[in-house]
């Protein structure tokens, strides 16, 4: 249930202190010496504010295969992360390629209340590449679908890709493209570099990312529409979407916390936790990244969260399935790869990390500190030192690649539409929403 909270002496992005007064579900007031009859005062000296987070690219696993997760444990995990909103990726049984799928997606999330819930749907049916889903079904249902991604699977037909993007201007809509040649990536284990030749596993190029990437930014330009490339992961394709804006070709990017931070050096171990799609580059690779997300290249990270049963990551590499969980850690990592090392700036992490999510995805009412807009915050203190453990992963599933690892800071409050849902660092079992 939304409550009356006076945030007192709070770090706003990092900068100056102040007081927030959350009011009916709203940011009532921002300034100092705030006070309110009855309010429930957090005591936030230390903490940085930041508007509440937002993942542009969540996998939920719900319905089909709630085994890994479902939209209830998943958004859990989310508030414990210091997010707000997760937009759910279609890749589910059955596909979210219809209506139907996309408003029970929406459902599951306001029943669940940890996080606004928004779907992504289907570029094409099934997620097979070879027609059109029912894109403007879509846009128009409950759900209001604007984001639209075949992930895990490139669309790869020119043709098809060039129809999406046409068809989608019509509502403002964007295609969220997973940059990966399949012909170029066949058996693919790894990153294919030094560490595959000398490990004898077969190489996944990063021209097979990069030229997927030119080729669509070139449709994009063409059609005049919205493009978002997915995970982007090498220098190259951060010198492609460099030239691309300066062209003002209308397309955004995201990296993910582990390509900001992890090498394909850690698959020497064999440890499936490190398999992921795209793999783990270059340790130039990650540089370039880091650079690129600096200087407004990349817009936004996202966290990629593909959450597994442990029997899909308990075996052997070339059998294990790719993906990691994210949302927990994703706020820590970057802590830990970009403001930690002077890349951001607590201000920058809001803009990368809440504000262009939402502003990309079109969401109303997320990445916003101000008074008068939803309450939707995360306070999070950065001077807390610790280790991360399964303790800190409240999914289904604990294919985390940070377990053991040193990650600095903890998200200390979530709040949701004025609702606590981690409080003192611990997340709330049972909210009260009505």
């Amino acid at each position: 249930m939304s409550q009356t909270l006076v945030i007192a002496g709070v770090q706003l992005l990092g900068r100056d202190s102040a007081d927030i007064v959350i009011e009916n579900g709203v940011i009532a007031e921002i300034g100092s010496g705030l006070s309110r009859a009855g309010a429930r005062t957090i005591d936030a000296a230390g903490l940085v504010a930041l508007p509440g987070l937002v993942d542009l690219h969540t996998h939920l696993r719900e319905p089909g295969y709630e085994a890994s997760e479902t939209v209830l444990s998943g958004t859990r995990a989310a508030a414990a992360g210091g997010f707000t909103a997760v937009f759910a990726m279609p890749n589910t049984s059955p596909v979210a390629d219809s209506a139907g799928v996309v408003e029970q997606e929406l459902a599951l999330g306001e029943a669940a209340g940890y996080a606004t819930v928004q779907p992504i749907g289907a570029v094409t049916v099934g997620q097979k590449g070879e027609r059109l889903a029912e894109l403007g079904a879509m846009a128009t249902s409950r759900a209001k679908v604007r984001v639209f991604s075949d992930d895990g699977f490139c669309v790869w037909d020119s043709l098809i890709m060039r129809r999406a993007l046409e068809y989608v201007k019509s509502f403002d809509g964007v295609i969220a493209q997973h940059a990966q040649d399949p012909r170029l990536t066949e058996g693919a284990q790894m990153n294919e570099g030094t560490v595959s030749a000398e490990l004898g596993l077969a190489g996944w190029p990063a021209v097979a990312e990069e030229s997927i990437i030119a080729r669509d930014v070139l449709l994009a330009e063409h059609v005049g529409s919205r493009l978002h490339v997915c995970h982007l992961s090498t220098a190259g394709s951060v010198d492609i979407i460099r030239w691309a804006k300066k062209r003002g070709i209308a397309v955004t990017a995201e990296v993910t916390p582990h390509h900001l931070l992890l090498t394909d050096e850690l698959v020497r171990g064999y440890d499936a936790r490190y398999k992921v799609n795209p793999p783990l580059r270059r340790e130039e690779d990650v540089l370039a990244v880091r650079e690129g997300l600096a200087d407004g290249t990349i817009d936004i990270v996202a966290t990629d969260h593909a959450p597994h049963p442990s029997e899909n990551k308990a075996c052997e590499w070339q059998a294990a399935a790719n993906g990691m969980v994210g949302l927990e850690s994703a706020l820590r990592v970057v802590h830990q790869s970009m403001v930690a090392t002077g890349l951001l700036e607590w201000a920058d992490v809001a803009r990368v990390m809440s504000a262009n999510p939402a502003r990309i995805g079109r969401l109303d009412g997320f990445g916003a500190l101000e008074a008068g807009a939803p309450a939707n915050v995360t306070l999070y203190d950065p001077s807390v030192p610790g280790v991360f453990t399964e303790a800190d992963l409240h999914g289904r599933s604990v294919n985390s690649p940070y377990l053991g690892r040193d990650l600095p800071g903890r998200v200390q409050w979530t709040i949701h539409r004025g609702t606590t849902t981690v409080a003192d660092g611990v997340l709330v079992e049972e909210l009260k929403t009505k």
